[in-house]
């Protein structure tokens, strides 16, 4: 499986929303390496990475750091989360404005 296939697979409207976030990693470190990780959407830099991943009931963004998505659970309280990750449901929208706060803080170590 490929990336492309990766997010084609998604269901509809989770889809769209963790493309947008994909797109913003590129925009922003267009130089990552793109991988499968782990089966899921892993991007590299020097300094660190960043994964989106397709669970049963949400889809996810990790980081393995709690402090790497402080700045987005303080603008979005009620977003669903773990200790370095952050769980979207289909309901939820995404802060893309603040997501690249995370992006930025993930990649850059």
């Amino acid at each position: 499986m490929d990336i492309t296939n990766y997010f084609a697979e998604m269901p509809e409207g989770r889809s769209e929303k963790a493309l947008s976030v994909h797109k913003l990693v590129l925009d922003l470190f267009p130089k990552a390496k793109v991988s499968l990780k782990y089966k899921m959407p892993t991007y590299e830099s020097e300094n660190g990475w960043f994964a989106i991943a397709n669970q049963k009931h949400y889809w996810s963004v990790y980081t393995c750091s709690l402090e790497k998505i402080s700045k987005y659970l303080t603008a979005n309280p009620d977003v669903k989360h773990g200790k370095g990750c952050i769980n979207f449901r289909n309901k939820d929208d995404v802060d893309l404005e603040t997501m690249k706060l995370v992006v930025q803080q993930a990649m850059n170590g």
